[in-house]
């Protein structure tokens, strides 16, 4: 049901500021606009009476023309609520309830009678907010220097963050309190192939805290479009937060074209960290899907030759004879092969038919075409044509034994950062996918983007990668996107976004190792726009077996790389290590076959970030539940209730946990496999080791099969 109201509004007059409330549907959430005596849009919010953000203005300067920050008048205010549900494609539920209150504030600048509107929503779990720009005489083009959001925070509070970058997010994260940020900053920097940071209190979304007061209030922005990406920059002596967003190589922010919308900047709050976790609202503020058919979008599980590669087994070039290539111009035919090329036609039947044997989608192979011997580091513009394969791999042969095998190949196109070679590309790329029966691509943008100086996170690069979602959806090809732009919920209005990187991923792994907390603070801020493409599923945790030349070690046990299936929510999950590390460990790789990828209901059961993550997890169409726990650095027991399962139900729970002596560091490996039968008033204590966790599958059982069973 959609009511309107317009509002007759008296302006603002003789230094006269005028305010306005609004309250979520529930009545917990309450947001009050007003406008300073200057002029200055603001806001404020409070959840069950207690602040969230103080007062904060609302604004921009422009480049070369008077800002939009102050001398405004309200001209008239819409009020409007709003209650449906829609389905995902695909997702953690069913169905998703989009409830909301919305205030849209129509603004006047008296000197130049300029319009913006800024349209307010509000949640149960959060604010959303965005600035209009209508067609008007007076504001045609311009260019954003600045935004001027601000995020007035009431205190001190512990904040888990990345440094800003307009490059990467391929950092760990840190916790720590606002005011320790400025000096741990330099610390947090750690080395990657592109990064551009700004300042030494710049931090990127989705950015979580917890107040002193025991309050969880996570800062992003929903539906990215024609927009650069918005980092925070922190006044660390009020504890202001301002927006701070990615220029271009001109140094600009944004360049608009009224009418036009930014995207919304959202707030999520609760007193309870599952909430968080649960909310939906950044998909709320995306528009519906715009592909009518989707029935080709289908969530996939696959394997790969890619770990081989990231930790130094094989690599992606063919031959170590050619210090530069030219495309069309080198002889590979004539070129001795390295020995080490992992995308060979025989080895990627290797793992064809590993999928084929355990019931997995797809096959990911990497380094198939031609020109990876100076793919990287020589500011390159022609890279990769994504069509012609090197001499030792049979695009048509791989076509013919999948389709045998009922796998589905998917193809990976690294661009290099050179994003106009890709668009020059792309159709004759998609094409030759289709040809040869491939449906989804994971995409790479590694390196300094080219045209040189722009930046990954930049409005022409925002762009970009929807230009290439949105000419894959007409192929009827699903996009994985890697160092692209963070998710912001836009895989609601284009689902064949079926997951992305822009993450500290488990190739960091290999790279000398993550946090082991690391996968206990993504789903509180990286996965809160949209799924992962994690990578998770690595066995072997000391590298060196692999690689002797590679030293790292995955800071993880067994049992907490079976829990990130369940966990780190994505469509899309690969089963990343080798077959040959499976093998050897066949009882827990039965959980990885059966885990489901598309889900009914989801219910977050414990969760503190930066501690612990408990999940459990519906199967869609099923009566199967799955259920993960994630745990950081410190040992402990968790309990949880069965209370979510049928009544009168009786389930074989198969437990994969950690064995008491086991420490992703020291005895990564230990873990321990039981059956019990429960039902919804079972009740677990579980311990979790180090860096440690659970994973269980719940199946509905008959009577028969449960005889002579334990019972919970």
């Amino acid at each position: 049901m959609k009511n309107s109201v317009i509002y007759a509004f008296i302006l603002c007059f003789m230094g006269v500021a005028t305010s306005q409330t609004l309250k979520s549907p529930n009545g917990e959430l309450e947001m009050q606009f007003s406008v300073k005596e200057n002029g200055t849009p603001t806001y404020s919010l409070t959840y069950k009476n207690q602040a969230v953000i103080k007062s904060s203005a609302l604004g921009f300067s422009l480049k070369n023309e008077e800002d939009l920050l102050n001398d405004f008048t309200v001209s008239g205010i819409d009020e409007t609520s709003y209650d449906e549900t829609w389905e995902p494609v695909w997702g953690e539920q069913k169905e998703i309830r989009n409830h909301y209150n919305e205030m849209a504030v129509n603004l006047l600048q008296k000197g130049t009678n300029r319009e913006v509107i800024i349209r307010f929503r509000l949640f149960d779990d959060g604010l959303g907010f965005r600035y209009e720009f209508p067609q008007q005489k007076n504001l045609g083009h311009f260019v954003i220097e600045d935004e001027k959001t601000e995020f007035a925070m009431t205190g001190d509070h512990t904040a888990f963050w990345i440094p800003g970058d307009y490059d990467t997010q391929e950092y760990d994260y840190t916790e720590s309190k606002l005011s320790a940020i400025r000096g741990l900053m330099e610390g947090s920097i750690t080395e990657n192939v592109s990064q551009t940071s700004f300042s030494p209190t710049g931090v990127q979304t989705t950015l979580m805290m917890k107040t002193d007061d025991g309050l969880y209030i996570n800062l992003h922005e929903a539906a990215l479009v024609n927009y650069p990406v918005m980092h925070l920059n922190l006044d660390d002596e009020n504890f202001v937060f301002e927006s701070w967003l990615t220029p271009n190589l001109e140094g600009d922010k944004a360049y608009m074209i009224a009418p036009s919308i930014t995207p919304w900047r959202t707030i999520i709050v609760s007193d309870d960290a599952r909430d968080i976790l649960a909310s939906k609202m950044i998909y709320n503020l995306n528009e519906p899907s715009k592909i009518d058919d989707t029935s080709w979008i289908k969530p996939m599980k696959y394997v790969g030759v890619w770990w081989e590669m990231i930790t130094g087994k094989s690599t992606w070039s063919y031959t170590n004879d050619f210090t530069a290539v030219k495309l069309g111009e080198t002889d590979y035919e004539s070129a001795t092969p390295n020995g080490t090329h992992g995308a060979t036609t025989e080895h990627v039947k290797e793992y064809i038919d590993f999928a084929a044997e355990n019931g997995f989608d797809g096959v990911l192979v990497e380094g198939w075409n031609v020109g990876w011997e100076d793919w990287f580091g020589h500011s390159k513009d022609y890279v990769f044509d994504f069509v012609t394969p090197y001499p030792d791999f049979d695009v048509k042969e791989i076509q013919d034994y999948a389709e045998s095998k009922g796998v589905e190949m998917i193809m990976h196109h690294e661009t290099s950062a050179s994003v106009r070679n890709y668009e020059r590309h792309l159709d004759t790329a998609y094409q030759f996918m289709k040809e040869y029966g491939y449906n989804a691509v994971k995409s790479g943008y590694v390196g300094d983007i080219l045209p040189r100086g722009e930046n990954h996170y930049s409005q022409w690069l925002v762009n970009h990668y929807l230009y290439a979602v949105k000419e894959a959806a007409d192929y009827g090809i699903m996009v994985n996107a890697h160092e692209a732009v963070r998710p912001t919920g836009l895989a609601r209005t284009w689902p064949n976004l079926i997951a992305n990187e822009s993450a500290r991923g488990t190739e960091y792994q290999a790279f000398g190792g993550s946090k082991p907390n690391h996968v206990t603070v993504l789903p509180f801020t990286r996965l809160i726009g949209g799924p992962m493409d994690y990578t998770p599923g690595i066995f072997e945790m000391d590298l060196s077996k692999l690689n002797p030349e590679n030293n790292s070690h995955v800071n993880s046990t067994i049992a907490n790389q079976l829990a990130l299936y369940v966990t780190m929510y994505s469509p899309l999950q690969m089963a990343a290590d080798l077959p040959a590390n499976y093998k050897r460990f066949p009882d827990a790789f039965q959980f990885i076959k059966d885990v489901a990828l598309d889900w009914d209901e989801s219910i977050y059961l414990e969760a503190e970030p930066g501690d612990y993550v408990t999940v459990a997890r519906k199967e869609k169409g099923s009566d199967n539940w799955f259920l993960g726990n994630v745990n950081g650095e410190t040992a402990r027991t968790s309990k949880i209730k069965f209370d979510f399962l049928d009544k009168g139900q009786k389930y074989i729970a198969t437990i994969y946990s950690d064995a008491k002596d086991a420490h992703y560091k020291t005895n990564p490996q230990a873990y321990e496999i039981r059956k019990v039968v429960v039902d919804n008033k079972s009740k677990l204590s579980q311990f979790s080791a180090p860096g440690g966790g659970y994973a269980i599958s719940i199946i509905p059982a008959e009577k028969s099969e449960t005889k002579g069973m334990k019972k919970l």
